[in-house]
């Protein structure tokens, strides 16, 4: 049985799509670093999850804890440097804070 979270993970995925690709025409440093950052989200709990109870489930879910908070930083940066409108990338978090 897959965990909520993962759902919600793929979720960012598919909302951050098009956010990516606008960062992508002003800065490809930036879309890189978002895209792995946010990829490695869902990896990190799917590795999680199979692992079961023990110390590396925890490592994987702090990872993926970890990336979130760098994939909010990057859209936070994006918005700044007017890549993306604020709006979009507050729109696309809902759920993911």
């Amino acid at each position: 049985m897959a965990l909520k979270i993962h759902r919600v993970a793929d979720e960012l995925i598919d909302s951050l799509a098009g956010i990516v690709k606008e960062v992508q025409q002003h800065d490809s440093d930036l879309a890189r670093q978002l895209r792995r950052a946010a990829q490695s989200v869902p990896l990190n709990i799917a590795e999680g999850e199979k692992l079961g109870r023990n110390g590396n489930q925890r490592i994987h879910f702090e990872r993926a804890a970890g990336s979130l908070g760098e994939t909010r930083s990057a859209l936070r940066v994006a918005a700044s440097w007017g890549y993306v409108d604020r709006r979009a990338v507050q729109r696309s978090g809902r759920g993911f804070a």
